[in-house]
């Protein structure tokens, strides 16, 4: 059987070359709004987060009517962070659109996100995006991508994909780029032509893939996923399990069922294989589950997710400042918050720590907990997290860690100041080639390396560096690396942050304060220069006398304090220490709050 009135397509590409906006362009000419409906930019980006940042985080579906036939759209994510999404997403769709930028080319999330497609079989269109950027190499372009097809063993069909040339943000798709386009519409029509309809077996009985969960306070999980062969019914039983039968099977119901029409989830009763739909009514369904006819249970193979390189300790916040500004602060609530999580994200994992108040997070990366934590505290957490950790492996008898992949955009003047602050880092050059008018850097460097450099690098190209890296594989233990070259200015005592006392303390490093700022002993309240901390009374009052020279009362000045942001206070973080995180404040302390026990305890050592 053959659905020739539906397409099923993701949108792949690295993070910030468009995608979201030319899914937005794909709905708008395509009638999906009416004429008069005021309508956000990037749509697709409905989380909070999302919005702020300008990233997909949750891959999203939406659908197009076009000529009669409905193309259900999946937009994905860029960051290599988040590639759990995007592995997952590819089981439902038929084909795929490859997005790269006319200036970047192909970037490390390009290469991850194609293999996994090509590896699946799909058909893939090219479209090189932003064609209206004046640094674009159209032609070059072209020729990377086919290195890029060669490179990954792309079979001779997957050699022809057809390539468009688009302006996401002018909603314009051409074939040929010496001839500007004045509408999407080329690329809807090669997405109907060349993307194949979907198949399933005339026979058999209903059979349906689990590909992400969503979660509604009235109706409990919603799985979403395509049905892969037969026809699904409301009120139908039936029978669900895991193709790794770690769970037993068990029974349940199709209580509702929606299809996906442009941005809305419209109720149906009945779906046919091929369909894109979402599910309420089954306890405990998760990712990778397969729905069957009760009593023709018959598993799918779920695609298997990378595992995660990056493990952070979450524990109950237990500063003195503890419990004042969360809703939720209890190691239960943190516990079910957690294991909540988990229902939706495959790339997470989530262990308890030897004591009850801690658990062992592991993720993809940096960015893939720090917006967890973000959206933790939004909720009204309250919790404190550690330093972020690479998770070793031991391979033939060798302790091997994560190596990432580092491609480096950068003006020309900047290359040595990076490429010394990288060698300290163990990082390997590996390819150097200009593009444009800049240089382009590809590196080897250990995951660990990589931790705290992000504002190193926005230092050393003066904000105009472009830095993206993803995983390569397990290697040898390259050997110790500095995590910090600088101090912590510490708080001495309890109390609120006086001008005269932090007039002094600004002289021995950069203030993360200002007056007014309630802190306690042990708090991380600067920056030193040096590689030592140093402890500083930022709430010490004037002494007042009975006598006044003129001029000593001048106002004291101070200079700005830095304001981190939560990727910015991880990327700080020693060993020593620990991020205190309310849905108020970001706060970074010592582990051993007590400045005369933190100095017999490094004394011991």
């Amino acid at each position: 059987m053959t659905r020739q009135d539906l397409r099923n397509i993701a949108i792949i590409a690295h993070v910030d070359h468009g995608k979201t906006t030319l899914v937005d362009e794909m709905l708008k000419q395509s009638g999906t709004f009416r004429e008069n409906q005021a309508v956000n930019e990037r749509v697709m980006d409905s989380n909070d987060i999302e919005r702020e940042r300008g990233i997909t985080i949750l891959a999203k579906n939406t659908s197009i009517m076009y000529k009669g036939v409905k193309i259900n759209v999946v937009d994905t994510p860029g960051h290599a962070d988040f590639g759990g999404e995007v592995e997952r997403v590819l089981k439902m769709v038929d084909g795929v659109v490859l997005l790269v930028d006319a200036a970047e080319g192909p970037m490390p999330q390009t290469r991850f996100v194609l293999q996994k497609a090509l590896e699946l079989g799909h058909k893939i269109i090219v479209a090189v995006n932003k064609i209206d950027r004046p640094d674009a190499r159209l032609d070059e372009i072209e020729d990377e991508v086919l290195e890029l097809f060669m490179d990954l063993d792309a079979d001779d069909d997957q050699l022809e994909s057809p390539f468009l040339f688009c302006s996401g943000r002018d909603g314009t798709a051409t074939k040929d780029y010496h001839t500007p386009g004045t509408d999407i519409i080329p690329l809807l029509d090669e997405i109907i032509e060349y993307i194949p309809a979907p198949t399933a077996p005339d026979e058999g009985s209903m059979q349906m893939l689990v590909s992400s969960i969503d979660y509604n306070e009235y109706v409990g999980r919603i799985a979403i996923g395509r049905i892969e062969r037969g026809e699904m019914n409301v009120n139908q039983e039936v029978s669900v399990g895991d193709y790794h039968q770690s769970k037993k099977e068990y029974r349940g119901k199709i209580v509702s069922m929606y299809q996906i029409e442009g941005l809305n989830r419209v109720p149906c009763q009945s779906a046919k294989a091929g369909d894109i739909v979402c599910v309420s009514g089954l306890e405990n369904i998760s990712i990778g589950d397969t729905i069957c006819d009760f009593g023709q249970f018959e598993a799918l193979p779920f695609v298997k997710i990378s595992e995660p390189t990056v493990e952070m300790t979450f524990a109950v916040n237990d500063s003195p400042f503890a419990g004042k500004e969360g809703k939720f602060v209890t190691s239960r609530q943190l516990r079910d918050r957690l294991f909540r999580e988990l229902l939706k994200d495959v790339s997470l994992r989530v262990k308890e720590a030897e004591n009850t108040d801690s658990f062992k997070v592991s993720g993809r990366g940096e960015m893939h907990l720090s917006i967890l934590i973000e959206n933790m505290r939004r909720e009204g957490y309250e919790l404190s997290v550690s330093t972020p950790r690479v998770l070793f492996k031991e391979i033939d008898g060798k302790l091997c860690e994560p190596i990432e992949k580092l491609v480096i955009d950068v003006p020309e003047e900047c290359v040595g100041a990076v490429m010394e602050k990288l060698g300290k880092r163990k990082a390997e050059l590996v390819n150097m080639a200009p593009v444009g008018t800049r240089q382009r850097l590809e590196f080897l460097i250990p995951a660990r390396g990589l931790f705290g450099y992000r504002s190193e690098f926005l230092t050393d190209t003066k904000g105009e560096g472009i830095l993206n890296s993803i995983f390569d594989s397990y290697k040898p233990y390259k050997g110790d690396i500095d995590r910090r070259s600088n101090g912590s200015l510490i708080a001495f005592e309890t109390g609120e942050a006086v001008t005269y006392g932090l007039y002094n303390a600004q002289e021995r490093g950069s203030l993360f304060i200002g007056a007014g700022t309630p802190v306690y002993e042990g708090m991380v309240v600067g920056c030193s220069p040096k590689a030592e901390d140093l402890v500083v009374n930022v709430c010490k009052r004037k002494h007042l006398t009975n006598t006044r020279a003129s001029g000593s009362d001048d106002a004291l000045r101070l200079v700005p304090p830095i304001n981190f942001s939560l990727e910015d206070c991880l990327e700080f973080l020693n060993d020593d220490e620990l991020l205190e995180v309310t849905p108020e404040s970001l706060r970074i302390r010592k582990r051993i709050l007590n400045n005369n026990m933190r100095a017999k305890s490094r004394n011991k050592k």
